[in-house]
């Protein structure tokens, strides 16, 4: 069955919050200072009714396996957003879904006027990093904004 992309809902919380945090023990980053201990993951539609952001899922036979999305974290430069919580479910790896949701955020960032996209991710992470690269972001020597996300340890910008 084909792969829809849509904004979050209410009543996809849960279901989201457990396709993150199960990614997060798959990868051993399930620690203080990442979105696992956040409470903002469970309850992520709420957060993305804030102006200006987005967080859109894959959905598969009415499963949710994957998201991303775009946030004005505090502290971010005039003209940048962050691209937020992008996780792909193991099952749906390698099939493309993660770069559809990626530059659906992006688009979502051109649409609302951004010029540049920070991000935070962590070196586990070498196929989404990879991706990133690909993708034009470009590594930073240090953090940009007050995510709060303070275990990440990879930071990349990309100029729109």
């Amino acid at each position: 069955m084909a792969v829809t992309i849509r904004k979050i809902a209410a009543e996809d919380n849960a279901a989201t919050a457990e396709m993150i945090r199960t990614i997060l023990r798959e990868f051993k980053i399930d620690r203080p200072g990442t979105v696992y201990t956040d409470p903002t993951t469970d309850h992520l539609s709420t957060v993305f009714e804030h102006p200006q952001s987005a967080y859109w899922l894959a959905e598969e036979d009415g499963v949710i396996i994957g998201g991303c999305g775009i946030y004005p974290t505090e502290g971010l430069p005039a003209g940048c957003v962050e691209l937020v919580k992008l996780y792909t479910s193991a099952a749906s790896r390698g099939k493309g879904i993660g770069k559809m949701l990626m530059e659906k955020s992006i688009e979502s960032a051109q649409h609302f006027g951004y010029n540049e996209i920070y991000l935070e991710s962590f070196p586990e992470l070498t196929t989404a990093i990879a991706m990133y690269e690909k993708t034009g972001f470009k590594r930073l020597s240090a953090p940009l904004g007050n995510s709060g996300h303070f275990a990440c340890n990879v930071w990349m910008l990309l100029v729109l």
